[in-house]
């Protein structure tokens, strides 16, 4: 991926000048100034000063031509979250859009979620149903990723992978949905290049071996073109030229279609841009005369676009050297249509305040209605997440009623997904389908063109609850346990007490003494419910596990237990902390102070002399570490790693921890045994490297080994003797720097 060149501000300023007038270049300038002023002094992950990060979104925001308000939110969309600023000074100043779009930008990380899961997903719902009252939130929000993509290989590589992985689920979804395809591939392909680094680079390596063969290919098809449409008369103002095929895109062929590289020969295809839609189809016609074209490789999305307003003509053909050639033909308003997809009807016009808001695809785009509808249907912020990513995010079919109107459904959804999506009334009455004029069972799976009659009867019970396993939209599926939740409530109730009752006297509880109607009714208010009734009726739905219910009832009672133990474990602890003491060959009248003692270790224990200490092999301990000890029963003291997983448990209630410290942390030998896992893309000479790398920092490599997964992702073990934690780190550090490593680590048996 070329390293993308910073924008300068006047480089902003330049761009917005060429579109806007005089009155918004000042605004947009103003922008920027209040952004550097509460940005001064921050900086990002690389070292560069934070500003450099709103400029460059600004710039990505005026390459879109978008309105003056969009260009200052994205010098502004941090603002309120990163400095002192607070969101009435960017209303005051800039005025009630701008101030709506960087709140929409805004992330809620003031507010403490039970997870990082839970927080991303709720963020994510903020976005999107701000989102839906102004298409701006997430254009500006998309601009912001990109750059953060860009400049993603300054964090942690966890990081990387977290980021880049969100940026593939949601945000490149997204752009395709806004048709913004410019931002939709770069952030593909920058995902895919932390996500799957060795299939990137491969790819690319592999693309470049080839390029000069392709190019010349090309060059030779569009002349071929050109003569072909010589005769059309379309004007001067007919483009014709290659385009490359992104990385990800390539990568998903080889996967999904279980391709080699070598198979794939469409790597280059050719467009051609022409005035007028009468143009196209002479083109298409033209290019049909000359070649012939693939069975089943044509599709007119002038005719029918897709939902995001994209139109094009796609056709495929046996070109030159009898090579497949695909060719998409387009008129000019159709292209900036499918690089800037809803941008280009939020595009700056001179002379209309707010753009073209008011003839921008708010019809076409059935977007913002479906997530406004996932909203109310959804439960908490991670499930409507789940229900945006699997009936929003995913590929489309389009199906016709009987009167002609086109619906848009998920790929795979049937007979049933289509009726809810009509209407819910439409969904609870249906009896049966035909597709096509033909009777079809409730789980066929409707295709693209698919004329579908959704048959239904006034008398209908109503929904079955086979009909769960039979929809694949989430919002079909809540739409049917809404039915049974309101029709089965008594019988749900019922069930749901049973179930908890169930699980308290399995636990050894009394039911009669946890079970009361105030322990009911406080449990169901912390779980958000406004009634127990409503509580066990969800759990008798399946909606609410019994068991998280019973564990909240039954706390207090686990507390006492709990206490009882703990002064249990407490008394044998001072016990046996009293035997160790008698045990101890001291002086009369000595003070309990840290005493040097002899152990393999090198650890002083607060007032214990002549005990046995042993490093714990599980963590393995080095001088530097913030360590603690574990009195074990007949083998002394066992140190461990304050982070080692193994000791929490017990650290948690104090049980059998003392005090150790280390003699010397610089450590005088080089006896400590550490070990480091590395993960890498599993090159020729990358195990040299590695063991090469160990050798020049220590004398003493106890052990290595390694293995390679299916994705050649290798991963090294390796053990080696240190002397402290500093030396740890260096050998460390010099690993990270070797080409092709991505991870290092200590490990923990």
């Amino acid at each position: 991926m070329p390293k993308e060149k910073n924008l300068t501000h006047e480089d902003v300023k330049n761009i917005v000048a060429s579109y806007m007038n005089a009155d918004h270049v000042k605004l947009v300038e103003s922008a920027y100034h209040f952004s550097e002023t509460a940005h001064n002094g921050q900086l990002r992950q690389s070292g560069e000063p934070y500003i450099i990060h709103p400029i460059q979104v600004a710039g990505i925001l005026a390459n879109l031509h978008m309105d003056p308000e969009t260009v200052c939110a994205g010098y502004l969309h941090d603002i309120v979250e990163d400095t002192g600023v607070v969101l009435e000074d960017v209303r005051e100043l800039f005025g009630p859009a701008v101030a709506m779009i960087v709140d929409g930008d805004t992330k809620l990380s003031k507010i403490k979620y039970k997870s990082n899961k839970e927080q991303m997903a709720e963020n994510h719902r903020k976005l999107l149903l701000a989102m839906s009252k102004d298409i701006r939130v997430m254009i500006v929000k998309l601009a912001d990723r990109l750059h953060n993509m860009r400049t993603l290989q300054h964090l942690r590589p966890d990081k990387q992978r977290r980021i880049a992985n969100e940026t593939l689920e949601i945000y490149a979804p997204i752009a395709d949905r806004l048709g913004i395809s410019t931002i939709k591939w770069e952030l593909e392909d920058l995902s895919l290049r932390y996500l799957n680094p060795q299939q990137y680079y491969r790819i690319v390596h592999l693309m470049n071996s080839k390029r000069d063969e392709r190019i010349e290919y090309i060059n030779h098809a569009i002349g071929d073109i050109k003569k072909a449409i010589d005769d059309l008369d379309l004007g001067n103002e007919t483009e014709i030229y290659g385009r490359p095929k992104h990385i990800y895109s390539v990568y998903r062929k080889m996967v999904t279609q279980h391709k080699q590289f070598s198979q794939i020969y469409d790597l280059l295809a050719i467009r051609v841009v022409v005035d007028s839609i009468k143009d196209c189809y002479a083109v298409l016609g033209a290019i049909h005369t000359n070649w012939t074209p693939m069975p089943g490789r044509f599709k007119d999305y002038i005719a029918m676009p897709k939902v995001n307003g994209y139109q094009s003509l796609h056709t495929t053909v046996v070109g030159p050297q009898g090579r497949p050639l695909e060719v998409q033909i387009r008129t000019h308003e159709m292209h900036e249509v499918a690089e800037y997809g809803v941008a280009a009807h939020w595009a700056y016009k001179e002379g209309n305040k707010n753009g073209v808001k008011e003839t921008a695809s708010d019809d076409k785009l059935n977007l913002f209605k479906e997530i406004l509808e996932m909203q109310s249907d959804s439960n908490d912020a991670d499930e409507f997440m789940q229900g945006v990513q699997g009936d929003i995010f995913t590929d489309r079919v389009y199906a016709f009623t009987p009167k002609g109107d086109v619906l848009e459904l998920p790929k795979g959804a049937g007979p049933l997904d289509m009726a809810y999506t009509i209407h819910t009334e439409v969904g609870n009455k249906t009896t049966g389908a035909k597709v096509n004029g033909k009777i079809v069972p409730l789980d066929y799976e409707i295709k693209n063109g698919d004329i579908v009659d959704i048959l239904t009867s006034s008398s209908s019970a109503g929904p079955s609850r086979d009909w769960l396993s039979l929809v694949s939209t989430r919002r079909a599926r809540n739409k049917i346990k809404q039915f049974f939740r309101l029709t089965d409530r008594e019988e749900n109730i019922r069930s749901g007490m049973e179930m908890v009752e169930h699980k308290l006297r399995d636990d050894g509880f009394d039911t009669k003494k946890i079970m009361t109607p105030g322990k009911n009714t406080q449990v169901a208010l912390k779980l958000h419910y406004s009634s127990s009734d409503d509580m066990f009726a969800a759990i008798g739905f399946g909606d609410l596990q019994p068991v998280g219910v019973a564990n909240r009832m039954s706390q207090d009672a686990r507390q006492q237990m709990e206490n009882d133990r703990q002064r249990k474990a407490e008394k044998e602890l001072l016990e046996e902390h009293k035997t160790l003491s008698d045990e101890r060959t001291t002086t009369q009248g000595q003070h309990h102070e840290k005493k040097k003692i002899s152990s393999q270790g090198g650890v002083i224990i607060e007032g214990v002399d002549n005990l046995l200490v042993r490093l714990s092999h599980c963590c393995s301990p080095v001088p530097g570490d913030e360590i603690v000890g574990y009195i074990t029963k007949g083998r002394g003291v066992s140190v461990h790693r304050v982070d080692c997983p193994n000791i929490k448990a017990a650290e948690e209630h104090g049980e059998r921890i003392v005090k150790v410290d280390w003699e010397n942390v610089e450590g005088d030998k080089t006896n400590y045994n550490a070990d480091l896992e590395v993960q890498g893309y599993n090159r020729n000479g990358l195990l040299n490297d590695v063991l090469k790398s160990i050798n020049n920092n220590t004398k003493y490599l106890n052990s290595v080994n390694g293995k390679v997964d299916h994705d050649k992702v290798v991963t090294i073990s390796a053990s080696m003797g240190i002397r402290n934690r500093t030396h740890l780190q260096r050998i460390m550090d010099n690993l990270k720097n070797i080409p092709d490593v991505y991870v290092v680590k200590r490990t923990i048996h």
